[in-house]
C-alpha cells in the first residue's frame, strides 16, 4: 500500500502554511483526487489525506498543508527537508473531479470553484489541465482565507487570468483583515448577501452554473445551504444536479 517518496522541493508560504513536492512512483490520477502521506511513530502508523495540487502530467506529487500544533503528522511534514523521505500511497482516490459533473446541453456554462484554505489545492490541479477551459465559458474561483498570509499560489492563480482573460474570474475573500480587491466576508455569507455574485459579475443559478465546494465543514454546509436556496440541487449520480462537494476533513 505504501511507496517511498522523497522531498524534492518545498515552499513556505507562511510560518504554518507550506507545500511539498515529492518524487514518487504514482499511478495516473484524475485532477481533484488525493493521496495519503504516512509515518510510523512509536510503532504506530500515522496517515493523513492530502489533495494533489499538481496536474497529472507532472513527475511528482505536490501537496499544500498547514501545520496544526496538535497534529500527529502535519508538524513532522513541515520539518521535512529536501532529500528526506516520506511514505505515500501510490494510487490517488476521490470523487471530487470534473468527471463527476454532468455533461451535455443544459448542464451549466459556468464553473464555480469554492475553496477555503488548503482546499484550493485540488482546484489548481484541475485548472492546470485543458478540460475546464474547454468545457465551460466561464471559470470562477472563490478563494477564502482568514488572513492575507494564508493565500498560497497567488502568482499561479493570476497566471490563469493572464492566459484565459475572457474566461477566468478570481474572487478572494479574507475574513480577518482588509485586503485590496478582496471581499471581507465568509463565503457562505457572501453567497447569501449577493456580495460574491456582484464582485464576480455573474449570477449563480441552476440553468447556468455548476458549483464545486471544498473546504472546512462550516463553509461547506453554509455554502451548500445558500446554493439550495438559490434553486440549485446536489449532484448525485442517480440525479444530476449542480452542487458537487468534497468534505476536506
Amino acid at each position: 500500500m505504501w511507496a517511498r517518496g522523497r522531498v524534492i522541493e518545498r515552499i513556505d508560504w507562511s510560518d504554518k502554511l507550506f507545500s511539498l513536492r515529492i518524487a514518487a512512483e504514482l499511478a495516473p490520477f484524475i485532477p481533484g483526487q488525493f493521496i495519503k502521506l504516512s509515518q510510523v511513530q512509536d510503532d504506530k502508523r500515522v496517515a493523513r489525506a492530502y489533495s494533489l495540487v499538481n496536474s497529472p502530467d507532472k513527475p511528482y506529487a505536490e501537496i499544500l498543508a498547514v501545520a496544526v500544533e496538535e497534529g500527529l503528522l502535519s508538524p513532522q511534514l513541515q520539518n521535512l527537508a529536501i532529500g528526506d523521505e516520506i511514505e505515500i500511497t501510490p494510487t490517488a482516490t476521490g470523487f471530487m473531479t470534473l468527471d463527476e459533473i454532468p455533461k451535455g446541453a443544459g448542464q451549466g456554462r459556468h464553473l464555480w470553484l469554492l475553496a477555503t484554505g488548503t482546499a484550493v489545492g485540488p482546484f489548481l490541479s484541475m485548472l492546470d489541465t485543458p478540460e475546464p477551459w474547454q468545457r465551460f465559458e466561464k471559470v470562477v474561483l472563490i478563494y477564502g482565507v482568514r488572513e492575507a498570509k494564508d493565500l498560497a499560489y497567488l502568482d499561479k492563480i493570476k497566471a490563469y487570468a493572464a492566459q484565459y482573460p475572457d474566461q477566468f474570474i478570481l474572487c478572494l475573500t479574507v475574513t480577518r483583515e482588509k485586503v485590496d480587491d478582496a471581499l471581507q466576508c465568509r463565503i457562505p455569507d457572501g453567497l447569501v448577501s449577493g456580495e460574491i455574485e456582484r464582485k464576480v459579475g455573474l449570477t449563480i443559478n441552476a440553468a447556468d452554473s455548476q458549483v464545486m465546494i471544498c473546504g472546512n465543514p462550516g463553509m461547506i454546509s453554509g455554502a451548500q445551504a445558500a446554493l439550495l436556496d438559490k434553486g440549485l440541487a446536489k449532484n448525485l449520480r442517480r440525479a444530476p444536479g449542480q452542487i458537487t462537494v468534497e468534505k476536506y476533513w
